[in-house]
């Protein structure tokens, strides 16, 4: 793919490695590694996205830093991976459809969208806003489950109400008291909350890295009409830098709905056994406590969670391709 920068103002170019496709991709290899790096991945963040819940069930407003200690202070470390294991479980299949799903749309949506004479940049933004929209949705039927019991682990210290031992324990009792619909509390707000979130990101991604690449070609104007070849860290550090600006952009429209989401799922549904919460009562509850502002509770963990793991997972994916593709010596 190459990507013209500053045309009114340097015939210089920009010459990016080719996209890969899902037709160019080991499929074994694909899936087999991406458990392997996408678990590292997810045992990095997982601290993060602990003090994010806690703080959005919190009934008081908390500091991310103090609910951080707080939970160091009463379970030691190790309570900042409590349903990590559970978590896991969940998301490598959950991941391997969200991968496939991801690649499967974007490529035909690309297709079809370049065939209808859309322009190259606007092709690519539309793939990529059905795939990571398609993505979602398909992803949920596997996430949502094993969100509401890792949650449940999560915050237990926090609530009287109910303990699990651990993440079989929780499964069994949440089934015991609700059913199988139990476990999918929240789905529909789930579906809201990721699949316009994930849209939103990965357009917003295929747009940041053109515009950060375009930067770049500002930056070195002027040195004749060679064809500038980005070396592999440099387009890692574009492709991080894009992740981050989208996972932002993403984590400041959806914040409201994921608190929603995780009300639901966990506070609000632990208080009321017999009948699930509707979307209405947990508003209305959230806004009793701190205003519309309570909405936002645990922003700043999810916009470092959502902007670090935006980063980390789109490097660690995008050389994930590359270490699957089938025809190495084709990639440059």
């Amino acid at each position: 793919m190459n990507i013209s920068a500053a045309e009114e103002e340097s015939a210089q170019e920009i010459h990016i490695p080719a996209d890969i496709d899902w037709e160019m991709l080991d499929k074994s290899k694909f899936f087999f590694l991406g458990a392997a790096l996408f678990s590292g991945v997810s045992a990095t963040l997982y601290p993060v996205v602990l003090v994010k819940t806690r703080q959005q069930v919190a009934q008081v407003q908390l500091s991310g830093i103090g609910t951080a200690f707080s939970i160091v202070k009463h379970g030691g470390f190790q309570g900042l991976y409590r349903g990590f294991g559970t978590s896991l479980m969940g998301t490598i299949p959950a991941r391997a459809l969200y991968m496939a799903a991801l690649e499967v749309t974007k490529s035909n949506v690309g297709s079809t969208t370049v065939k209808l004479g859309f322009p190259e940049p606007t092709a690519a933004a539309i793939a990529n806003a059905v795939a990571g929209l398609t993505a979602a949705m398909v992803a949920q039927l596997v996430w949502t489950p094993i969100d509401v019991v890792s949650q449940r682990l999560m915050v237990q210290s926090s609530s009287s109400q109910c303990r699990y031992v651990n993440g079989i324990d929780a499964f069994r009792k949440i089934v015991n008291s609700h059913g199988p619909k139990g476990l999918y509390r929240g789905f529909g707000i789930s579906i809201l909350t990721y699949a316009p979130s994930n849209a939103v990101w990965w357009a917003s991604y295929s747009v940041a890295q053109r515009l950060v690449w375009g930067g770049i070609g500002c930056y070195l104007k002027g040195g004749g009409d060679e064809t500038i070849r980005p070396d592999s860290k440099t387009v890692m550090a574009v492709q991080g830098a894009s992740a981050a600006m989208a996972g932002g952009i993403s984590a400041l429209i959806t914040m409201p709905l994921d608190t929603i989401k995780t009300r639901l799922q966990v506070l609000d549904g632990e208080e009321n056994r017999l009948r699930g919460p509707t979307i209405g009562q947990t508003v209305r509850n959230l806004v009793k406590e701190g205003g519309w502002l309570a909405c936002y509770r645990g922003l700043g963990p999810r916009w470092a969670s959502m902007s670090i793991s935006a980063t980390t997972m789109i490097t660690t994916y995008e050389f994930l391709k590359r270490l699957s593709a089938k025809n190495q010596e084709g990639l440059l």
